[in-house]
């Protein structure tokens, strides 16, 4: 029996997405978080660029360009600085518990700018899952930590503003080439981070220089890609569905890794920010599911 490409696309998806968090780690071992952002968007929007041809991808309209700038800005930028950045002191599975609280921040982002109706299930849902990171953030009593911690919740909350911002877009583009818009965009405004970037690749361990061009490579950029291929296929519930599995992934995969064991306090606030986060999506999946096929809209992808 052949296996279902669909299904491989999605395990592939959350295989890449998982194995980036404990990737940053080990870049971080030769580069600045600044410098590791630039590393891994630039090579993203290169193999990025490379393919869009074969992908077919379409130039965007001037007057998307300010929206554009602005996902690349909140959802690639920012999303990189703030990650990087706490995955200083914070474990590779820590952090993607943290950052799976991002659907609960986006559900509020929704109700406050878009006017979308803000049910029980969602406001209970979003509480649990803000309770579920502030459970991680103040998991261990060091202000590094703590500090590093709520970087990554920012993370989170830049990621759900690319969510909220990416919606009119995906009225008119495919969700791969909206990744693509915001990755060149997100590449652009960190460039000048390069010259210090390229200085410190010529003196990085390999390790860690492979795992920035793994970052960019693998996870960034043909992650998109088989994401894409998955949600083209299956119904909005069913694919955001199996994002849950990706902090479940990274702690597997950071314990093989780096050997990382995740403290009982920190287990119990990613179960608390997974529990909420299904809360919060459980009422109108299916509305959102119709809304998504009737305007040929895609799950929007927790980036990593």
């Amino acid at each position: 029996m052949k296996p279902d490409k669909t299904l491989l696309a999605l395990a592939a998806t959350v295989l890449l997405w998982s194995s980036a968090f404990p990737a940053i780690r080990v870049a971080l071992r030769g580069y600045g978080f600044a410098e590791l952002s630039f590393l891994r968007l630039a090579v993203a929007s290169l193999a990025l660029a490379a393919v869009a041809p074969a992908l077919r991808i379409r130039w965007p309209a001037r007057r998307d360009l300010l929206r554009i700038m602005f996902v690349g800005a909140s959802g690639m930028s920012a999303y990189q600085l703030l990650l990087n950045w706490g995955e200083l002191h914070v474990p590779a599975g820590t952090a993607s518990m943290i950052v799976a609280v991002t659907p609960a921040i986006s559900a509020l982002l929704a109700a406050v700018f878009l006017s979308e109706r803000l049910t029980l299930g969602k406001v209970t849902g979003s509480v649990v899952a803000l309770a579920g990171a502030a459970v991680i953030a103040l998991a261990r009593g060091d202000t590094g930590y703590c500090t590093a911690a709520w970087a990554v919740v920012a993370a989170a909350g830049a990621q759900a503003a690319y969510h909220l911002g990416i919606k009119p877009l995906l009225r008119t583009y495919t969700g791969l080439e909206v990744a693509g818009y915001a990755m060149w965009a997100g590449t652009a405004l960190v460039l000048p981070l390069a010259p210090a970037a390229i200085g410190a690749a010529l003196h990085a361990p390999s390790g860690a220089l492979l795992a920035a061009v793994y970052l960019g490579a693998l996870p960034s950029a043909a992650g998109f890609v088989v994401w894409g291929y998955a949600v083209a296929r299956l119904t909005v519930t069913a694919a955001t569905a199996a994002l849950y599995l990706v902090p479940v992934a990274t702690l597997a995969v950071a314990f093989v890794w780096l050997g990382e064991r995740p403290q009982p306090v920190e287990l119990l606030g990613g179960a608390l920010t997974v529990v909420g986060v299904a809360l919060a999506g459980r009422r109108g999946a299916g509305r959102a599911r119709d809304a998504a096929c009737a305007e040929g809209q895609k799950a929007p992808p927790v980036r990593v």
